[in-house]
């Protein structure tokens, strides 16, 4: 009921981090293709850190 206060796991926090990159990465396909690759590199770093936490 009160999730407020309540702190969120680590993993899950890394998890919408990568999808929120991806997202935007995906946006900048359309348009500027370096920033796209870049974005995408850094949500893969973070899906790797999230493998290595399983």
């Amino acid at each position: 009921m009160f999730n407020i206060f309540k702190k969120k796991d680590p993993k899950e926090a890394l998890v919408k981090q990568a999808q929120k990159l991806e997202e935007e990465a995906f946006r900048l396909s359309k348009t500027d293709r370096k920033a796209s690759d870049l974005k995408t590199a850094e949500a893969q770093e973070i899906w790797k850190q999230i493998e290595s936490m399983s």
